[in-house]
């Protein structure tokens, strides 16, 4: 049932849909100088599209699942599910370093949905109500965005309804936000934690 959709973000009509092949799971997307690339969950094929056309232009493969999908304006960044995230050559795919996320406690696995914002990786975590600030330099927590409540959990309709989506619009500079399911895109403003 997956397929990559271009929607009118005001009111959420859908401008073109590319449906994947029923075999496939969809999962994390990036743009990235004029191609917009997506993973799969399961199958270890990412797609590889003309941003600007969504016509399919080529594939590529990944080791272990694919969760979420950003760039740092130089490679693409992938997370599996598990506390390191991959920074990956966007013309060979070949990984060219990877970090590990972490605490002063220890890793913070479960890493999703992926965004880079201001020099920063922001990341869902599965199942969590909160995003993660992560340096791109050595995988540290910088800190939390608490969006608890955003989208009740009365108003969900599975345990699955969970925080999954993070896209930044740079031009306006505004962050929005979703969930598995969730009938809204939010947009959010980061403030920071009274003292």
């Amino acid at each position: 049932e997956s397929s990559l959709r271009r929607i009118e973000l005001s009111s959420g009509r859908i401008e073109q849909l590319v449906p994947l092949d029923s075999s496939l799971f969809g999962e994390g997307i990036t743009i990235l100088n004029g191609k917009l690339y997506q993973l799969t969950w399961q199958n270890r094929i990412g797609i590889v599209y003309d941003a600007e056309t969504l016509n399919p232009l080529s594939t590529f493969r990944y080791t272990g699942e694919g969760w979420g999908l950003t760039h740092d304006g130089e490679h693409l960044i992938l997370s599996d599910g598990t506390s390191t995230l991959r920074f990956i050559d966007p013309k060979s795919f070949e990984v060219v370093r990877r970090i590990k996320v972490r605490t002063a406690t220890g890793p913070v696995e479960n890493l999703n949905e992926l965004e880079y914002r201001k020099g920063e990786i922001l990341a869902n975590i599965w199942y969590a109500e909160r995003i993660a600030r992560i340096s791109p330099k050595n995988g540290e927590i910088l800190g939390w965005i608490d969006l608890t409540g955003l989208y009740p959990e009365r108003m969900r309709t599975s345990k699955e309804d969970v925080l999954n989506g993070i896209a930044y619009d740079e031009s306006a500079d505004r962050l929005l936000v979703t969930g598995k399911n969730w009938p809204k895109i939010y947009e959010i403003e980061l403030v920071s934690k009274p003292q």
